[in-house]
């Protein structure tokens, strides 16, 4: 990684992929407002957290919360479970005898999504364990709470471009401060950030952001 560039967190993916505007609002203006729906993933996540780190069950070695980064892709952040189970083709373990393969799992409040985002969030913390533990792994995994259901998936050739792309544009809004004006969607009404965000109101090419909001306001109070 570049020196001085900064780690840009896992986690924000799913928002850049939900919404570019989101993203800039919560990661580059640190805008947020919590509602039912962020609240209740904020439970799941802390009861999964709140586990022991470390956990043996059926010959799988589960670490939970697990700290994760890539230098190549200047980015961090934290996994909620890391599977290792035992393979003929895999990574050695300290203290630990044979091969393991390496799957990361994610757990979300919802049901499963239409679009790639929680399967590109899974996609970035395995490229990070390959980076970390010099292998190469081929599946990935989100558990929802909501259903019960979990759904394994092949970490694709298309979802790690797909990544690689989306932290290369993120970094380079994230160093210009850009926030995007607003383009409304269906999942506008579901958003945390609606209110903050208002997207009927400001929708429309004058609409400045916040950053540019308050970069125009302090230019003017300078001149005067």
């Amino acid at each position: 990684m570049e020196e001085g560039r900064d780690y840009l967190l896992i986690s924000g993916l799913q928002h850049f992929s939900f919404c570019r505007r989101q993203w800039a609002l919560i990661h580059i203006e640190q805008q947020w407002f919590e509602n039912r729906l962020t609240a209740e993933g904020k439970v799941i996540h802390k009861r999964v957290h709140d586990a022991s780190s470390v956990d043996i069950r059926g010959g799988i070695i589960t670490m939970r919360d697990m700290p994760v980064k890539s230098e190549r892709l200047g980015i961090c952040g934290r996994c909620d479970a890391v599977e290792f189970s035992q393979s003929d083709n895999g990574i050695t373990l300290h203290g630990r005898d044979g091969q393991w393969d390496i799957c990361p799992v994610e757990y979300k409040h919802g049901r499963q999504k239409s679009g790639d985002c929680d399967r590109l969030q899974v996609t970035a913390q395995a490229i990070c364990l390959e980076e970390m533990f010099c292998c190469k792994i081929n599946e990935g995994a989100v558990f929802y709470h909501e259903t019960r259901k979990r759904e394994k998936f092949p970490l694709t050739d298309e979802l790690r471009e797909t990544v690689r792309l989306s932290f290369e544009e993120m970094h380079n809004m994230f160093n210009r401060g850009y926030t995007p004006t607003v383009k409304k969607h269906a999942g506008c009404n579901s958003c945390s950030l609606k209110e903050i965000c208002l997207p009927t109101l400001c929708q429309g090419k004058g609409f400045l952001s916040v950053a540019e909001y308050l970069r125009v306001t302090l230019d003017e109070e300078k001149k005067e």
